[in-house]
């Protein structure tokens, strides 16, 4: 039984590490690149940011950031489309169920989740239009705390979170 437990618990986690590793390697590819704005926010910061939040007793905002796991974001300029096309190739969104798409202001929004027993793990998002931007929420995650943080925070990018609390 503790055989069929390991071998269980090992698929998962290689699962879970090749969909990761691609993400990872497509931050990495640009986290240093100049011409992009990169963000990464630690598990750790998520931690302390919950600690301060439940010290200053703001229990909306604790709640969202007290499951969330790490948070990556890249921004670029993209006139042609070709970053926006080369993640969507790269990314295996195979392996995600798509949330939501928008087409506001000539930009494009893709909302893609993956998500284990109904908890939604991690939540990208993929902009193309003039400027190119994704990010990947990993951890425990509620979509209508994520659009209400997306509020509050002053990360370029995150404003198109907002989009996830709107009704179409």
């Amino acid at each position: 039984m503790k055989h069929l437990l390991f071998i269980f618990l090992s698929f998962v986690l290689t699962t879970t590490a090749f969909s990761q590793g691609a993400i990872e390697k497509y931050f990495s590819k640009y986290e240093d690149d100049e011409k992009f704005s990169a963000v990464y926010v630690s598990p750790k910061m998520f931690k302390m940011a919950a600690k301060v939040l439940s010290e200053q007793e703001n229990q909306d905002l604790q709640d969202v950031v007290k499951d969330l796991e790490g948070l990556r974001i890249l921004k670029v300029d993209d006139p042609t489309g070709s970053y926006f096309k080369e993640a969507r190739k790269m990314i295996p969104t195979n392996e995600y169920e798509l949330l939501m798409t928008a087409r506001d202001e000539g930009q494009k929004l893709h909302f893609l989740t993956k998500d284990n027993n109904d908890i939604i793990e991690e939540l990208l998002l993929f902009v193309g239009g003039d400027e190119f931007v994704v990010m990947s929420f990993i951890g425990k995650i509620d979509l209508e705390k994520i659009a209400k943080l997306a509020k509050t925070l002053d990360i370029e990018g995150a404003e198109h979170l907002g989009k996830l609390g709107e009704k179409n």
